[in-house]
C-alpha cells in the first residue's frame, strides 16, 4: 500500500469513527423526558393542518362476523393454493412470501408469463389497518382488494368464476368451505372473506419501539431516543407516519413519481382521474422496514440512509421543480438535519423492526 493510500485511509476510519462519536444535538433533559408515560413527552410538532396521532402500540383489530377461526384456516389454504391463478403456477403467497416481510424482495412485481408490473410489492402486515389499499389507493379495504389481483391479466390472470369452479371441483374444498361458513357453496363473496380473514392476522409483532412506549424504558438507548425526537419533531416525520401504523394512510405527491421521466407514474390518478392526484402515493407504514426492502413505490431504493438524506433535501433532484403541474406536497421542504441526526434519525426507526411471525404454507385439498 502507498503512502498516500495509507493516509487517506487513516483519514477515513478517523472521519467515520467521529461521526459515529458524534451525538445527535438533543439535550439530556429531553432523552430524559422520553423515559417517562408518553402523555408526558414533550410536543409533537407538525404542520397546523395536520391531525397527527401520537406513536404507539397497535391497537386489536375491531371485530368482523366473517372472521372465524373458520374462515381463517380456509383462507390461509387459499392463499398458498396456486390454483386461485389462470395457469396453476402463481398464489397470492408467490408476491406475498412470510419470510421476506409479505413482500416478494423483489423491486417490482412479476406475475403471469413472468411479466414484470410497475410498482414495488406493498406489504400485507397490517394491511387490514388501511382503508384504501394498493399503492394508489384503488381497493377500499381488504374485501374490495381480493379479486383485484385473481382476475388482473398481469398478475394471476384467472377468471374468479373458473377458479370457483375448478376449487368445487377439488375434493376437500368444498367441505372447508362448509366448515367455515355452514354450507359447501363456494362464492366470490366467501373466497374474499376467508382471505380477508387470514389477512387479517398478518400483524407487526410488538418491537423495541412498543416495549419502550409502554414504559420499558431501557429497550433504547439515547441515540435511539434522540432520533424519536427528531422524529417527532425537527425531522417533520409525523405529518405523514403518525400513529401506531405509522402511517397516516393518506395520498402525498413527494416527487417520486418522475414526471416526464423514465419511470413515470401517476400514482392516485390512475385510481380517482382527478387531475391534482397526479404522482400521489399513499403513505407506507414504517413497521418492520427492514424486511420489506426494496422501498417506495417503484422499488428503486435500496439504502434507507440515501432515503432520509433524500428527504433531508427536500428532495430536489426531481423534474417535478420543472412539471409543476401538480405542484410537490407542501410538507417536502430541506429539513437542515446533520449527519449525527440523520444516523439518531434512522437508529430509531431501526428499532421499529422485528421480524414478522413464520407461517408456513398448510396441506391443500387434493394435493400430495
Amino acid at each position: 500500500m502507498t503512502p498516500v493510500r495509507t493516509v487517506r485511509l487513516a483519514f477515513g476510519l478517523l472521519a467515520l469513527l467521529l461521526n459515529q462519536a458524534a451525538p445527535a444535538a438533543v439535550p439530556p433533559e429531553i432523552i430524559e423526558q422520553y423515559r417517562r408515560p408518553v402523555a408526558q413527552w414533550p410536543p409533537m410538532e407538525v404542520a397546523p393542518d395536520i391531525e397527527a396521532r401520537e406513536l404507539g402500540g397497535l391497537e386489536p383489530l375491531p371485530e368482523v362476523p366473517w372472521h372465524t377461526p373458520g374462515t381463517e384456516h380456509l383462507g390461509r389454504m387459499l392463499f398458498f393454493d396456486p390454483r386461485l391463478s389462470g395457469s396453476g403456477q402463481i398464489a397470492c403467497a408467490s408476491c406475498h412470501e412470510p419470510l421476506l416481510g409479505w413482500t416478494d424482495g423483489r423491486q417490482v412485481a412479476y406475475g403471469h408469463d413472468l411479466r414484470a408490473g410497475q410498482r414495488n410489492t406493498m406489504t400485507l402486515l397490517n394491511a387490514a389497518r388501511f382503508e384504501q389499499l394498493f399503492w394508489d389507493g384503488r381497493a377500499d379495504g381488504l374485501l374490495a382488494l381480493i379479486p383485484m389481483p385473481i382476475e388482473s391479466p398481469l398478475e394471476m390472470n384467472a377468471d374468479l368464476d373458473g377458479i370457483i369452479a375448478r376449487l368445487g371441483a377439488i375434493e376437500g374444498y368444498p367441505e372447508t368451505f362448509a366448515e367455515a361458513f355452514g354450507t359447501p357453496a363456494i362464492t366470490r363473496k366467501r373466497m374474499a372473506q376467508a382471505l380477508g380473514a387470514f389477512i387479517r392476522t398478518l400483524q407487526s409483532r410488538a418491537n423495541r419501539f412498543d416495549r419502550f412506549a409502554r414504559g420499558e424504558h431501557d429497550r433504547l438507548t439515547d441515540r435511539e431516543i434522540a432520533g424519536l425526537h427528531l422524529f417527532r419533531t425537527k425531522a417533520r416525520c409525523m405529518n405523514c407516519h403518525h400513529g401506531p401504523a405509522f402511517s397516516d394512510g393518506r395520498f402525498h405527491h413527494t416527487g417520486l413519481g418522475y414526471l416526464g421521466r423514465r419511470f413515470e407514474d401517476l400514482g392516485r390518478f390512475y385510481a380517482t382521474g382527478k387531475p391534482e392526484d397526479r404522482a400521489k402515493f399513499r403513505t407506507p407504514s414504517l413497521r418492520d422496514l427492514e424486511f420489506t426492502r426494496p422501498w417506495m413505490h417503484n422499488g428503486l431504493f435500496t439504502s434507507f440512509t440515501g432515503i432520509l438524506r433524500m428527504y433531508n433535501h427536500g428532495i430536489t433532484f426531481g423534474s417535478e421543480r420543472v412539471y409543476k403541474n401538480p405542484p410537490l406536497s407542501p410538507l417536502i421542504r430541506p429539513l437542515g438535519l446533520s449527519d449525527a441526526e440523520i444516523e439518531a434519525l434512522e437508529a430509531f426507526l431501526r428499532t421499529l423492526n422485528r421480524h414478522p411471525r413464520i407461517v408456513r404454507p398448510p396441506p391443500l385439498p387434493g394435493r400430495p
